[in-house]
């Protein structure tokens, strides 16, 4: 059959990604979108769009039987179920093709097979695929510490625990049978050793219904944070020639045990020692599938609609691969504040354009990143001959891109790319429980000062009458997303009592929260001068590019302005400041032990007996709020009493919203620094 009409069963990048596939190819798209989406690229793109009632994932994109009804009433033929969401559905795989529509995806029988975890490693031991020995949980001992526990039924690290003390390990598979019952309806848990240093790296498999299965090389995965992957690369560097010859025929026995079709991914654990493990096999397109394609000259996407029509793949055996990929996954969140999700408009999105460069997002400047769905804005891929350089054209792509809006891991993932750790291939999933602390510290080289320095000129240049709040304003003559300047409300600017004396502004970079005072003067020439900055001279400054030379260097910055945010743009880094008033605003505030929600979320749970006038003990938590597909603990912030309780179950919150006051008592123990959410997953 040919497909002529596909409808696409999920959301963002992903539905963006298999659309570009689409139209080169001639089919007609169909996006689903929530009500929270109703605006989102992916439905911007499409031939047509069909809206699923409500705003959250349960009531939308998890409804099969409307997104089946959605593909009726568009005309679709097909139905490729992207990843996340229903894409592992055996139920919705087979709900689809009674509906007399053509699945994008494996047979039913295999997405059973490995639905579970537990049932698909006694399938892969019969197989002949590698495996861990599972632990019983009841009967573990400390010789079989460290433990790993694992949500049978689900993936991207929910209902995973690591284990390093038996003391702890009943009230971990409690938590983790919770966690794995509310994310996946099913709370069975397993457990099996944990291996230190070890490496995630899987192979991409490509199956069709003539007895071919492919082995698309292997992809190194070992960058993660949450158990989810930060930066992906193939093929996985310092692996031997047998090495990689076992995990190919693993991962094609894996694929022809359960009669596989389509794109899949086998990934496994290999040890310091070199010693592969399977972990599990993924019936679905992968995040990062992207570095695949660059480096054997595929379109993966085109394959899956090729063998879902009933064709076979074009020759017996896979493409040579060319070269290395590196990918980044680019997520509004603070890997500072324990990779804490971020929200807000995301006023620019630039990424450089190159060869060997690729960006695949669901977003453009001008959208709104909310609070129902994952946290990642973009991937950025690069491809070159050799990894050396496809990790530096990366670093520099990411280095140079102008993004605008919520906090990104953009700095981090610059930082991962040129680490020694990184560079000399020495990969494993530890990578960041190790590094985080130096890979967020304040950067040598950065230069905060110099950048507030030209984002005062800048505005000085634009003149205090005129300070700009910046739009994106869709449809306007730049274009969609593009960040139209509008006068802001009239404020008084750069007061002085003495003529002749310096102006001065303030800032707060963001998100560290140092603070920055800038002293200038504008003379008769009206190009304002810095004052109290030795060794630095204005060489040009318009509204919007300041050109300074500082210590004999030339350097050049790119100033926007949005209301009383700063975003500048140099050479070699980025920066983000907040203008701040001559005056602090009493009503700013808050009573001391207040708890404020970081993030906006639902409030899942409290904890048990939370009322006001219990006491409570420093760090212990109190409220749970998920957020972004994470569940987040709101702490005590000092051992008291919680005078004040304002959060119940259910309940939707804004960042800031008061949801508790602690009042310490201060003959009680240490309080801890701030309450800081800590995840949970």
């Amino acid at each position: 059959m040919t497909i002529t009409t596909l409808l696409v069963a999920n959301r963002g990048e992903i539905a963006c990604r298999i659309f570009r596939t689409c139209r080169d190819l001639g089919i007609t798209t169909v996006a689903v979108y929530s009500d929270a989406d109703a605006d989102a690229l992916h439905v911007r793109e499409a031939t047509l769009a069909v809206r699923l009632p409500g705003a959250a994932p349960a009531d939308t994109y998890l409804r099969g039987d409307l997104v089946v009804a959605a593909a009726r009433a568009a005309g679709a033929d097909a139905v490729h179920p992207g990843y996340g969401f229903l894409s592992e559905n055996a139920a919705f795989a087979a709900a689809v093709q009674d509906a007399g529509l053509v699945w994008v995806g494996p047979p039913v029988k295999a997405i059973e097979l490995m639905a579970s975890k537990t049932r698909a490693k006694e399938l892969m031991a019969g197989a002949g695929v590698p495996l861990l020995a599972p632990v019983d949980p009841a009967t573990a001992s400390e010789d079989d510490l460290p433990l790993l526990l694992k949500a049978a039924a689900g993936g991207g690290g929910r209902g995973m625990r690591i284990v390093r003390e038996l003391d702890a390990l009943p009230g971990e598979l409690l938590a983790a049978a919770a966690e794995a019952a509310s994310a996946f309806g099913d709370g069975e848990v397993f457990a099996e050793p944990y291996v230190e240093r070890g490496r995630h790296v899987e192979v991409q498999v490509m199956a069709d219904a003539h007895d071919t299965v492919w082995a698309l090389g292997t992809r190194d995965c070992s960058l993660q944070r949450r158990h989810q992957k930060v930066i992906e690369e193939a093929p996985a560097p310092g692996l031997d020639e047998a090495l990689r010859t076992r995990l190919h025929e693993a991962a094609v026995a894996a694929a022809r045990a359960v009669g596989y079709r389509g794109a899949g991914t086998v990934e496994f654990l290999v040890s310091a020692e070199g010693r592969p493990y399977f972990l599990e096999m993924n019936t679905r397109l992968q995040v990062e599938h992207p570095v695949t394609e660059a480096v054997f000259g595929l379109d993966l996407v085109a394959l899956q609609l090729r063998v879902a029509e009933g064709e076979p793949l074009p020759s017996p055996e896979p493409p040579q691969p060319s070269g290395h990929a590196v990918e980044a996954r680019l997520y509004a969140e603070d890997p500072a504040r324990d990779w804490q999700p971020q929200t807000g408009a995301l006023l620019t999105l630039e990424v450089p354009e190159g060869p060997g460069l690729r960006l695949d997002t669901g977003y453009t400047g001008g959208d709104t990143i909310g609070v129902r769905y994952d946290p990642m804005i973009a991937k950025v891929i690069a491809h070159a001959p050799t990894r050396t350089e496809a990790v530096r054209l990366l670093a520099r792509a990411l280095e140079r891109a102008r993004i605008h809006g919520p906090v990104t891991n953009r700095d981090l993932l610059v930082r991962s790319l040129r680490h020694p750790d990184f560079a000399a291939a020495r990969l494993d999933t530890g990578f960041y429980d190790r590094h985080l602390a130096e890979l967020t510290a304040p950067a040598a080289g950065r230069d905060p000062a110099t950048a507030a320095l030209a984002a005062t000129l800048a505005e000085a240049v634009r003149g205090p009458e005129a300070v700009p709040g910046a739009e994106a304003v869709r449809g306007a003559e730049g274009g969609r997303g593009t960040a139209v300047a509008a006068p802001a409300p009239a404020r008084f600017g750069a007061w002085r009592n003495v003529p002749s004396g310096p102006q001065r502004k303030r800032y707060r970079s963001e998100p560290d929260g140092t603070e920055h005072e800038v002293a200038y003067r504008t003379p008769r020439t009206g190009v304002p001068e810095p004052h109290e900055t030795p060794g630095t001279r204005v060489l040009a400054a318009t509204p919007n590019h300041v050109t300074l030379e500082v210590d004999g260097v030339t350097r050049h910055f790119a100033v926007t302005a949005y209301a009383d945010r700063v975003h500048v743009d140099a050479t070699d880094a980025s920066y983000t400041f907040t203008a701040l008033p001559r005056f602090t605003d009493p009503a700013t505030h808050t009573a001391p032990g207040s708890l404020l929600a970081p993030m906006p979320g639902t409030v899942v749970r409290l904890a048990e007996g939370l009322a006001a006038g219990v006491t409570v003990e420093a760090g212990q938590p109190l409220i749970w709020l998920e957020a972004m597909k994470m569940e987040h603990r709101i702490l005590a912030p000092a051992s008291g009493t919680l005078t004040a309780l304002h959060a119940a179950p259910g309940h939707q919150v804004e960042v800031g919203a008061l949801l508790a006051v602690v009042q310490e008592d201060p003959a009680a123990t240490t309080p801890v620094p701030h309450p800081v959410p800590e995840e949970t997953a």
